[in-house]
């Protein structure tokens, strides 16, 4: 084919074993049967733990694991393999995709057909983008979501160039940002091929799974071994009664789940591995070894892909990927890079003479923050602003005449502070409830000349922001100073340092009440849970299983409640303060620390692969800290804010501009 683009698929015929959860149950309930004679009993439950092994070696249950994946070439969109669908290119009159859930929809002589996410169907936008226009099927983003569409027979939806009325208009950021990749890529295919660089091969890995994958082995061996070896003891005494036939099913089981989670961890411990020399690229990895001269290829584009799920091999959204386009603008492999260092790969790459397209400019994220409490006499009085007049705030008309007054005793605090790059004010009643926010501008009052005024009046105003630039600029002077004269010295005047994330003025958040009690409880049941098993396995050497679960556990509660309560007296805690952050424990013992010039956002990471979400970002977007305990959100967006620092991720393509008038 002159162009084609096949979705990813993961590897097929891998030995894994079938129906491995129905099996189980089946050797639970064989153990709990009084089975005679015990040979046969214990021979069943090998046989049965052992079935979903030996059937998912059989070559034919192997060869019937040929998985399907979608293609677009120039006879259509098809999805090859068992239960395949075909759409012929000659009845197809479009392509959109809808921006919102990423679904594709095919648009033909007789309405339109939604045929599923693009991310689920193993193909990259830009390369389903690029390949469409190749083709020469119109390709469109439209902004919405697929169920959004209106029915072929309403006639007043806004018409979209090349396909019929949708209803949706047109998601012109996210299609100008796929035509600006394609334009580069048209450059990067018709431009003479940079001089590959004669340099050492650089090579790049992605770190090491902890636990190791031997590790990981050997501890899932070792359970299972173990569960084998107690099934044995127990079919070598007899299994006489009910007790032993249940410990033996929960060794049984016991051990079927250790092999299992042993060999999913062994799946989801795998990284890459890449060699990048002048004349080609090799990425090695489980189950993966993929070549790629670099004559052959014109463009690499790095930024978010797809990876094979290592369990299911369905495909994944992957935080990192490469493209690789030959000069053809044809797809010739997918490189994975998940775990990888994007500017090391992306440097790496550009410094043997490869040409580098990274994933274009995001749009701007916008805070969530709305207008609501604005009163309905700002909109009504035309030309109106803010005043401070009278000893309290009020709204002056454009001849300058106050039409609502606050008086002082209602006013228990103002509050100034930055969101999205924007000046805010917060005001707080005598009761410290917040009743009002609105950004400045939409009052027409400078942030400076509140400020001032409201100072002036002696009303209870904070800017954590400008202080915390005031005195940093005061200890910037100083310094300068004392650097520029070193033979002066005043031994009764000590300057001290400015000070730091844990010493500067600040708040100290702790994890929520809510979060503490349920940990309480989830160690204490997991303590019952294992005094329970142990009386269930030991009871019988122990003077029966009721006698041991009698005082074990009680004993179980106790060390549960008391393990966590010497875990919890030294708990973590999180300080915000104008110098930065830091993780105090309750004993003054500093975990971590940043200065405020280094964290370019706090808040939750939407990917779905970390734990814990609560992370805090440099500002170039790379996760610096981690938070292992929840804090109050909302006290945490307030401390952020309070003193000065960004709340949400950063935006490292189009950075929030500094706090106005500082």
């Amino acid at each position: 084919m002159e162009h084609e683009l096949a979705g990813l698929r993961g590897p097929g015929g891998r030995w894994r074993p079938v129906a491995a959860g129905p099996f189980s149950l089946l050797a639970v309930a064989l153990a709990l049967l009084p089975i005679r004679p015990v040979w046969l009993w214990a021979a069943l439950i090998a046989a049965v733990a052992a079935a979903p092994w030996l059937l998912g070696a059989a070559p034919e249950a192997r060869g019937r694991r040929t998985r399907p994946y979608w293609r677009l070439t120039a006879d259509g969109l098809e999805r090859v393999g068992p239960g395949g669908v075909r759409y012929e290119r000659s009845r197809i009159e479009g392509l959109a995709l809808t921006s919102d859930d990423g679904v594709l929809t095919v648009f033909h002589k007789f309405g339109r057909t939604a045929v599923g996410e693009v991310s689920a169907m193993g193909m990259e936008p830009l390369a389903l983008f690029v390949t469409a226009r190749r083709l020469g099927i119109p390709m469109h983003i439209l902004d919405g979501e697929a169920a959004d569409l209106l029915d072929p027979a309403v006639e007043d939806g806004p018409r979209v160039p090349g396909l019929d009325d949708t209803g949706l208009t047109r998601d012109h950021v996210a299609e100008q940002r796929l035509m600006d990749q394609e334009a580069q890529l048209l450059a990067a295919s018709h431009e003479p091929s940079a001089e590959r660089s004669p340099g050492p091969p650089v090579h790049l890995s992605s770190p090491a799974p902890l636990p190791s994958r031997r590790r990981i082995a050997v501890l899932g061996g070792l359970a299972g071994l173990l569960g084998v070896t107690m099934v044995a003891r127990i079919a070598v005494e007899g299994a006489d009664g009910f007790g032993p036939r249940l410990a033996a099913g929960c060794w049984a089981l016991t051990a079927i789940a250790a092999v299992l989670v042993a060999r999913r961890r062994l799946l989801r411990s795998d990284h890459v591995e890449w060699e990048i020399t002048g004349e080609r690229l090799h990425v090695r990895g489980p189950r993966l070894n993929v070549e790629v001269a670099a004559a052959d290829v014109a463009a690499l584009v790095l930024g978010p892909g797809l990876r094979a799920d290592p369990v299911s091999g369905d495909p994944r959204p992957a935080p990192l990927a490469v493209l690789a386009f030959d000069h053809r603008l044809r797809l010739v492999a997918r490189l994975p890079a998940h775990g990888l260092d994007a500017f090391q790969l992306a440097h790496a790459l550009d410094d043997h003479g490869l040409r580098v397209i990274t994933a274009a400019t995001r749009p701007p994220r916008t805070p969530d923050y709305g207008l609501d409490g604005l009163p309905d006499v700002f909109a009504q009085v035309p030309g109106g602003r803010l005043v401070v007049a009278d000893d309290g705030l009020g709204w002056a008309d454009a001849a300058g005449d106050v039409v609502l007054r606050m008086p002082q005793d209602r006013i228990g605090g103002i509050e100034l502070l930055t969101i999205g790059g924007h000046a805010w004010v917060r005001l707080y009643d005598s009761d410290g409830d917040e009743f009002f926010a609105a950004p400045l501008s939409a009052l027409r009052i400078s942030r400076t000349d509140l400020r001032e005024a409201a100072r002036r009046a002696g009303l209870p105003i904070t800017d954590a922001e400008y202080d915390a630039y005031l005195s940093a600029a005061f200890h910037s002077a100083v310094s300068t100073l004392s650097a520029s004269a070193p033979s002066v010295t005043l031994p009764q005047l000590e300057l001290s340092p400015p000070p730091g994330p844990v010493t500067a003025p600040g708040i100290l958040l702790d994890a929520t009440r809510r979060s503490r009690i349920g940990t309480y409880g989830m160690s204490m049941l997991l303590c019952e849970l294992v005094a329970l098993l142990g009386a269930v396995w030991l009871g019988p050497d122990l003077g029966g299983i009721l006698t041991t679960a009698s005082w074990s556990m009680p004993a179980g509660l106790l060390i549960g409640l008391g393990g966590y309560w010497l875990y919890d007296r030294n708990r973590a805690q999180l300080r915000v303060s104008s110098a930065g952050l830091a993780v105090i424990t309750r004993r003054g013992r500093v975990e971590w620390d940043l200065d405020r010039d280094r964290v370019g956002g706090v808040g939750i990471d939407d990917s779905t692969d970390r734990m814990p979400r609560l992370v805090v970002w440099s500002p170039a977007g790379r996760v610096l800290r981690q938070v292992t305990f929840p804090p109050d959100l909302t006290e945490l967006r307030r401390a952020c804010e309070q003193y000065g620092l960004p709340w949400g991720p950063p935006d490292a393509d189009r950075p929030a501009p500094p706090p106005p008038e500082l």
